[in-house]
């Protein structure tokens, strides 16, 4: 995982019930601390705690946004895929 503060990533945590949220962030360590001390999204403030599932770096905040936008638009086996590629990368 990145230093954080370098960059811009999407990324994927998988909750307690195994769904799985989809976001961005500046970095990524801190963010998947804030989701499992209850400060991340609503959506996962009662699903934790997270595992971080995928990771994905982009050149700016704008592109990161347009890609967590595409990311959260698949439907559940395709975020699968994209999670299975990177943990064996």
């Amino acid at each position: 995982m990145s230093q954080g503060g370098e960059g811009y990533y999407i990324y994927m945590v998988e909750c307690t019930d195994g769904s799985l949220y989809t976001g961005w962030t500046t970095d990524p360590e801190r963010r998947v601390k804030e989701h499992n001390a209850g400060k991340g999204a609503l959506y996962t403030r009662w699903r934790g705690p997270v595992k971080l599932r995928y990771l994905e770096e982009a050149p700016d905040r704008s592109a990161a946004q347009r890609r967590e936008i595409a990311i959260k638009k698949l439907p559940r086996q395709k975020k699968l895929l994209l999670v299975e590629k990177y943990q064996s990368a």
